[in-house]
């Protein structure tokens, strides 16, 4: 019988994930805290935080991100910068990125493109595809549900939708913190708070066009200066 992956193997695999996530949450309190060190007035550094605390980061790292942000503390400066292109079957991709040198990163986005039948396009020819929303997840039961219809209602929350074990809510983003502030006070805490992009339509695969785009997507969201990857494609297993 052949042997799997040892137990210290695994657990080098695990660290290793581990501090690329870290790494990107880091990033992103790093700039978040550009606009205000106070996460009560900056909500874009409160759900950085809160995803930071949910992957148990500690919090004498998140108060040197902040610092080295507000420019409290010295640190590298870091360029936000979005790549857009397509994958097989003509799947568009919008590739988010946070990077201290531009020339490496956006090498290393190209390459994963061109290396899996893809190629990256001029800025704008896929960005109109998508729209940003900001999403409450919970997971729920029956009951937790209707609790979660009725504080999104009031909250005046764009929608709420209910499936397989989890409730959605969807807001604008002008109107995301207050949704999530209401929910919050009403002892209701989501699993996932967060402001991000959604496809206005959809490109279905199948079969190994599927496999590719699937791989494709790993690949850039593995790259380290890439903190988040959108595309539009429905996958098998997404459906």
């Amino acid at each position: 019988m052949g042997r799997g992956p040892s137990i210290e193997n695994r657990k080098g695999a695990e660290d290793s994930r581990r501090g690329k996530l870290f790494t990107k949450l880091i990033r992103e309190i790093t700039v978040a805290a550009r606009n205000g060190a106070d996460p009560d007035g900056n909500p874009r550094l409160r759900m950085a935080m809160d995803k930071a605390l949910s992957s148990n980061m500690t919090k004498d790292t998140i108060e040197r991100a902040i610092k080295r942000g507000s420019g409290v503390a010295d640190g590298a400066h870091l360029d936000e910068i979005r790549y857009e292109g397509y994958g097989p079957g003509g799947v568009a991709i919008l590739v988010e990125c946070m990077t201290d040198n531009a020339t490496r990163t956006v090498a290393e986005v190209r390459n994963a493109f061109t290396r899996l039948g893809g190629h990256m396009g001029a800025s704008g020819s896929v960005a109109y595809l998508f729209h940003r929303i900001g999403v409450l997840r919970f997971q729920t039961d029956e009951k937790q549900a209707e609790k979660i219809l009725e504080a999104a209602l009031e909250a005046s929350a764009d929608d709420v939708q209910t499936e397989g074990g989890w409730t959605e809510v969807t807001a604008s983003p002008d109107h995301f913190e207050p949704v999530r502030a209401s929910l919050l006070a009403a002892g209701l805490k989501p699993d996932l708070a967060e402001i991000t992009l959604r496809p206005a339509t959809t490109v279905a695969l199948q079969g190994e066009q599927a496999e590719t785009v699937h791989k494709l997507l790993q690949d850039l969201s593995e790259l380290d200066d890439v903190q988040h990857v959108h595309s539009n494609a429905l996958l098998p297993d997404s459906r």
